[in-house]
């Protein structure tokens, strides 16, 4: 086969369809739930943010308090325990500054202080003490708090959370790395001697850390001077006890706060997973039923027919459309048994008018049997035409949108034309002239289609130079037209089978198979199709005898 340089477009199953919307985008209801779910990270981002600024003010006191205890330290030590020498120089006294840092540092249990030398050298330490016999001993902090493996978890956690967040206040960040491995740090005594003694106002940092035993130490350095000059720096380290236990309870509480979110959590998407996404599931498995031949009856399940929100409208209209599509799917199925049967008499007759046409030899009697063939494939011409001019109109009016139509100037022109071409006999159409314009909300080309169809039926039942009456009129949020003859009327019983599809009811005298009998059907076709509705009702007179027939076509008016 050549190349026609088109592209084959290959057809899109629902089931390729539905992959497809999923790998574009989320569905509204998925990113709805989704948003529910992600509430309780929320809460507890903003927790975690409320905590970090709650810590940091805690350790702003504690550093606050212990750097004015170490002044303290610092001040007394540099009235008491610096010498000065023949030089007029200040130097440290060991022997007077040992007791003296270790009396400052005893009512503090969880603090240590370290008196360092202007060279770095350790001088004084509060947690060494002679013993018996000149022996050294050092004397370590309390043990740690044991608050749990569990809650020690979610602090080290947490810690590590906060370490990652931006900080907006003048403290370091919490060290919890391996160099936090105790309360074993100094700073760079020589160079912050050289520092202080130069900048008076120069405060050194402090120094914040998490051991691997969780506790948490804070450590700050101040200058021990005399005569403003440096003759060494105390080193004061406590454990901020304080600081965890607040931190503790808060972190419960945020633990509480997240439990209870993430349970309500649960419950939202549980509800919602019954209320929304399964009965949409369900009504899924309905049109899937639907689409397989397997929900005629009962497909939507009634338990949602019921329900009084948006999932009951979309379930009521699902139903309404399954139970349109089957009724239309019966009358597809009766219009071809009927159209089947139609075009079976026509060609029965053609068939066996061709085989009696081979075993007769008579020249009158074959005449007359070609002119029955012409006459039967003259009958299928216009079933045909009618049976395709009627599988057209749903398709076509569902394109075209229904436009405001004037109904009088119609009227005139088809009673006009009439006039015009009636023959010897042929009856008169007369218009009653309506009050006002009547302006209806239809489709023009099959609103006169109907009309030509209603004065044609009342002509072939007028009686010779009878009389057809068209009118046109409102009546209330509707206009009513009227097509009235004069003729036999219709028979009470067949008042709306005579809208059926190939109706026989025709009068005496006419020719066999000039009609189709979907004239009729067609009009009511047209007319429902147009939110309409027509009506066949008998003329009586005072005493109930009948004087025609007359045709009612009621169209919504334009607004």
């Amino acid at each position: 086969m050549p190349d026609s340089g088109i592209l084959p477009i290959p057809l899109a199953t629902p089931a390729s369809l539905r992959k497809r919307r999923r790998g574009r985008w989320v569905p509204p209801l998925l990113r709805r739930i989704l948003l529910v779910n992600a509430l309780p990270l929320v809460l507890l981002l903003a927790g975690l943010l409320y905590l970090d600024q709650y810590q940091n003010g805690l350790l702003q006191a504690e550093v606050g308090t212990l750097r004015e205890q170490a002044r303290i330290f610092t001040g007394a030590l540099g009235e008491t325990a610096v010498k000065v020498d023949e030089a007029d120089r200040p130097h440290l006294a060991p022997d007077l500054a040992r007791p003296l840092l270790r009396s400052l540092t005893e009512p503090s249990p969880n603090a240590q202080a370290k008196l360092y030398g202007p060279d770095g050298t350790l001088v004084a330490d509060s947690r060494v003490r002679e013993g018996a016999g000149g022996a050294v001993v050092t004397e370590p902090l309390p043990p740690a708090v044991d608050r749990g493996r569990l809650v020690g978890t979610i602090g080290h956690i947490t810690d590590q959370i906060l370490a990652l967040l931006p900080h907006n206040n003048q403290l370091p960040r919490l060290d919890t790395g391996p160099s936090a491995a105790g309360p074993d740090w100094q700073p760079d005594v020589p160079e912050e001697v050289r520092l202080t003694g130069t900048n008076q106002t120069r405060e050194m940092p402090p120094y914040i850390r998490r051991t691997a035993d969780n506790r948490l130490l804070l450590t700050v350095a101040e200058p021990v001077q005399r005569n403003r000059v440096t003759v060494g720096i105390v080193l004061l380290t406590r454990e901020a006890r304080e600081v965890d236990d607040s931190l503790l309870a808060i972190r419960l509480s945020i633990l509480g706060l997240f439990t209870l979110a993430l349970g309500l959590t649960v419950m939202l998407s549980w509800y919602l997973s019954q209320t929304i996404a399964r009965p949409i599931l369900r009504l899924a498995g309905a049109a899937e039923q639907m689409r397989e031949g397997r929900g005629r009856t009962g497909a939507v399940p009634l338990v949602l027919l019921e329900r009084g929100d948006e999932i009951g409208e979309l379930a009521g209209a699902l139903s309404e459309s399954a139970r349109a599509l089957w009724a239309r799917m019966d009358a597809i199925e009766r219009f071809a048994a009927d159209v089947a049967h139609e075009i079976k008499n026509p060609l029965t007759s053609i068939r066996s008018a061709i085989e009696t046409l081979r075993r007769i030899e008579d020249a009158d009697k074959q005449r007359r049997l070609l002119a029955i063939i012409a006459e039967d494939v003259s009958r299928l011409d216009r079933l045909i035409s009618d049976i395709s001019d009627a599988s057209r109109i749903d398709a076509e009016l569902s394109r075209v949108a229904a436009e405001p139509v004037d109904v009088a100037p119609i009227l005139a022109a088809l009673a006009e034309i009439n006039e015009t071409t009636r023959g010897d006999g042929d009856p008169h159409i007369e218009l009653v002239p309506p009050e006002g314009s009547v302006v209806v909300q239809a489709v023009e080309g099959r609103l006169v289609q109907v009309l030509r169809n209603l004065i044609g039926n009342a002509e072939s039942f007028s009686p010779r130079d009878g009389h057809i009456l068209l009118r046109a009129r409102h009546a209330g949020r509707q206009v009513e037209i009227s097509v009235e003859d004069e003729g036999p009327g219709i028979p009470e019983a067949n008042l709306e089978h005579i809208f059926d599809r190939f109706y026989s009811e025709r009068p005496q005298g006419e020719r066999f198979g000039q009609h189709s009998g979907l004239g009729l059907s067609i009009s009511r076709q047209i007319v429902e199709a147009l939110k309409g509705r027509i009506i066949a009702e008998n003329r009586r007179d005072e005493r109930g005898q009948i004087l025609g027939a007359r045709f009612i076509v009621r169209l919504p008016a334009a607004v």
